[in-house]
């Protein structure tokens, strides 16, 4: 009985043990774990607003249809459809993110891509015109006697003969210059003999010899011509016409025996020691040439010989056949190498606005309508961007709006970049030309054309418009969402099958901002879901 009962003491004993180490170690356990679980649960109620649900940051709503246009509160666009909220960690859903182009790290070294900062400098830039070797005006003479006479003797009887300064050119005869000697000789020795003679008549003597003298003066008798008339006191039958200037005779109308009336130009002499250049600068350079600015000119004749001079005037009409306007550079003329009517090519120095942001002139990809630069982010991802361009010279261009300075820009292969990535379709239609489309809606074979793909229901065709009316399911690549909106068909083939309610794949670029059409329709067969 005694043996029964320790037997049965010993079994609570054991029990009673378990039991209060099974409690030691529970409490234990939630002593040494139940903090880091509190602790756990209370940031992921905090992380979750306690809803159970991850609460991110809002940053702000985007354009559904993918065009640069975002909004800090909700709103909808034209066609009704909701902006698309982008939170933290979700920027590659932005406009800016959706329009990059991402090629693999190796192809970019096989295309032999290079990028080049945009920088800060001074743009030098020179405008070239053609131009024209023309004597300068101011350096022109001519020889016409203001008498009626007769050319007597020529003393320089060719055209382009050089004559110095007061080498004779031609004699004349004229009455009138025959009358005007004897005139003034006589008065001239009457002046003479009544010295002695009574004031009044001496004066008008005086008087009459000094009207003489006037009169031989405003015909340009020369100062020695008329010394040696009052010393002999005879007339001479002719006279003697000499070269004003050291120069080339331009012009020679005079011809031994002929009669010459007051006024005639009989020669014409020019200076050449010094010329002008008179480009025509095109209407849109002028703006940029300034008097004073220096110029260099080149002529076809000597090939190898740079002349300088400067800008003295910039003409004030615009010649309309050609939208020019002259501007006359002067250049000295030793030895006389530059002759009138020579052609040159002229470069002229213009105008700096001072540091402006520049980049290659291979970085720009003008399409005629619209200009654009790759910006590299790195990692083989481009960002294709709209710019404004200013002046340039030979190797880069000025950047008004789109970079500014440190951006690093494509400058080799970035029309490659453009094929190889279909940079039109990125850009939303970069280029001035529509997409051209396959002549049937079934010969364009799969992943043979660029764009983006959607499959949808026929709801309406416009066949006058060219537009097609689609109900489609999501857009992966533009990350839209199954919608209803109308397309443009790039060509008439494209709706000749067409039918409200066909099931249809479409493939579609961007022409232009907000501008969908269509490329490419494929039937799909009827029991085919839409919006894949």
């Amino acid at each position: 009985m005694k043996q029964g009962t320790g037997i049965a003491v010993g079994v609570i004993t054991v029990a009673l043990l378990a039991a209060g180490g099974g409690y030691w170690l529970g409490n234990r356990g939630a002593t040494t774990h139940g903090g880091v679980s509190s602790a756990v649960a209370a940031s992921a109620a905090s992380a979750t607003g306690g809803n159970g649900q991850q609460e991110r940051k809002l940053l702000y709503y985007r354009n559904p249809m993918g065009l640069p246009d975002t909004s800090p509160v909700p709103k909808k666009d034209p066609m009704g459809m909701d902006y698309i909220a982008v939170y933290s960690g979700e920027e590659d859903n932005d406009p800016a993110a959706a329009r990059q182009i991402k090629i693999s790290t190796d192809k970019v070294q096989k295309l032999g891509v290079r990028t080049e900062a945009a920088q800060l400098r001074v743009l030098d830039r020179a405008v070239r015109a053609a131009g024209r070797i023309e004597p300068d005006e101011r350096r022109l003479f001519s020889i016409a006697p203001k008498f009626e006479g007769y050319v007597e003797r020529l003393h320089v009887n060719v055209t382009g003969q050089p004559v110095g300064r007061g080498q004779p050119l031609f004699e004349v005869y004229s009455p009138e210059l025959v009358s005007a000697q004897r005139e003034y000789a006589i008065a001239a020795q009457g002046v003479e003999s009544l010295k002695e003679a009574g004031s009044p008549a001496q004066s008008g003597m005086k008087q009459l010899a000094e009207s003489s003298l006037q009169r031989l003066k405003n015909w340009d008798i020369s100062e020695e011509q008329i010394k040696a008339l009052a010393k002999s006191g005879e007339s001479r039958r002719t006279l003697t016409f000499r070269s004003p200037v050291a120069g080339i005779v331009i012009e020679k109308k005079a011809v031994q025996g002929m009669r010459f009336m007051p006024g005639e130009a009989l020669y014409q002499i020019a200076d050449l020691s010094a010329v002008w250049v008179v480009a025509d600068v095109f209407e849109q350079d002028i703006a940029l040439v300034k008097s004073g600015a220096k110029a260099k000119v080149k002529i076809y004749a000597y090939p190898d010989k740079l002349f300088e001079g400067r800008v003295t005037y910039v003409y004030p009409t615009l010649k309309a056949e050609t939208r020019t306007v002259a501007v006359r550079v002067e250049l000295a003329n030793p030895g006389l190498l530059l002759k009138p009517g020579m052609f040159a090519q002229v470069e002229l120095s213009a105008s700096s606005k001072g540091t402006v942001v520049t980049v290659p002139a291979s970085a720009v990809i003008d399409s005629g309508t619209r200009q654009m630069v790759l910006i590299s982010q790195g990692e083989g991802r481009f960002e294709p961007r709209e710019v404004k361009l200013g002046s340039r010279n030979d190797n880069y261009v000025e950047v008004l709006d789109g970079v500014k300075d440190g951006d690093k820009v494509v400058v080799a292969a970035n029309f490659l970049i453009d094929a190889e990535s279909n940079l039109k379709a990125a850009v939303g239609g970069f280029g001035s030309s529509a997409p051209v489309a396959a002549p049937a809606a079934s010969a364009a074979p799969a992943g043979k054309t660029s764009g983006h793909h959607a499959e949808g229901t026929v709801d309406s065709i416009d066949a006058k418009a060219g537009t097609v009316s689609l109900s489609h399911g999501p857009v992966a690549s533009l990350k839209w969402p199954a919608m209803t909106m109308e397309f443009k068909a790039a060509n008439d083939a494209l709706l000749k099958d067409l039918k409200p309610g066909a099931k249809v794949a479409v493939e579609f670029v961007e022409r232009q901002p907000g501008e969908w059409v269509i490329t490419s329709v494929k039937p799909l067969a009827a029991t085919a879901p839409a919006g894949h």
